[in-house]
């Protein structure tokens, strides 16, 4: 951080950061006043303060209210996400004090989270019960910019080599499977190659998900395009539309073999011949030597497991 850089965050006072943010949200200075408890001449003195110090008018002030400048609106896009980082580091430091030893954001995909996360997290907090583990679900992509921009410590998702400037360890690996009904003509087939199922109706994840950019690759390569006939957010809910007759879909083998007790009983699974449905699940951070020691300690559990799996050591 410059010196500039650091006379400017010593001259922003977050008191009056939140008043501008309740006197935003509320449209007028006065509701904010009787919101907060506090007197509209002293907002209106702050807010002043606060647009002298940024050097720019913020609100355009009227007889009915006040409407926000552009600088304004910018300003409470930060404001908001400076008050809510604030609000999110009381909550975790206060865990601490209730006996947390430890706290590890951590960014996952969709095939790490049904495939493989439930047994590795659960056998990690039953060793370290006092450390807290925060899992969000979001696709490759966005699992990257989380890392990148420092909103997760730990990243688990498909990376593409040399893609991005983040330091990354094997996890898993992972194999796609083409998943059909039972009584689908493809069905009896052992394998297949992904470009012989394109004269099928598909269902397909999120556009932007790993497996549908490969397939979508892969279509391309073959001068092809695929049948897309519904686009679903989850695993379940494409093997239920191909359980139902809207096409067929292609997901990570073992998520599949984990829901066939339920959901896909009347499903089957072919195997891709295609080099890209082999992958691998990475762990990723920006530094993983600098990372606080509860990440460090879940990055060595999950990059080496303490008991393999029949199929990882099939694998």
């Amino acid at each position: 951080m410059t010196s500039s850089e650091r006379s400017f965050a010593r001259r922003i006072d977050l008191t009056s950061l939140q008043l501008f943010v309740a006197v935003c949200e509320l449209g007028s200075i006065g509701r904010a006043a009787e919101r907060e408890f506090i007197a509209a001449s002293a907002i209106s003195k702050r807010l002043s303060d606060l647009e002298a110090t940024l050097g720019t008018p913020l609100l355009y002030r009227h007889a009915r209210g006040v409407d926000l400048t552009p600088a304004g609106e910018s300003l409470l896009h930060h404001a908001r996400s400076v008050l809510y980082s604030l609000e999110k580091m009381q909550g975790e430091l206060s865990e601490y004090a209730d006996g947390v030893r430890g706290h590890v954001r951590v960014h996952a995909n969709i095939s790490a989270i049904v495939q493989f996360l439930p047994e590795d997290l659960g056998a990690f907090t039953r060793e370290h019960d006092a450390i807290k583990i925060d899992l969000e679900e979001h696709l490759s992509s966005e699992v990257v910019r989380a890392v990148h921009e420092g909103a997760a410590d730990l990243g688990v998702c498909h990376v593409a080599e040399g893609g991005n400037e983040l330091q990354s360890l094997p996890y898993r690996d992972d194999t796609l499977a083409l998943i059909v009904p039972a009584g689908h003509r493809l069905a009896s087939r052992r394998s297949i190659a992904f470009v012989d199922s394109l004269d099928y109706d598909h269902v397909g994840l999120h556009s932007n998900s790993s497996i549908y950019v490969a397939m979508h690759q892969a279509a391309l390569a073959a001068n092809r395009s695929i049948r897309l006939r519904i686009h679903v957010t989850g695993l379940d809910a494409m093997c239920r539309m191909i359980e139902n007759g809207l096409g067929v879909g292609v997901m990570p083998l073992r998520a599949f073999e984990l829901m066939q007790g339920g959901i896909g009983r009347g499903l089957t699974s072919v195997a891709l011949q295609d080099p890209w449905a082999a992958r691998q699940i990475r762990l990723i951070a920006r530094d993983f030597s600098t990372l606080p020691v509860a990440a460090r300690m879940l990055v060595k559990h999950l990059h080496t497991p303490a008991v393999a799996t029949p199929a990882q050591l099939a694998a």
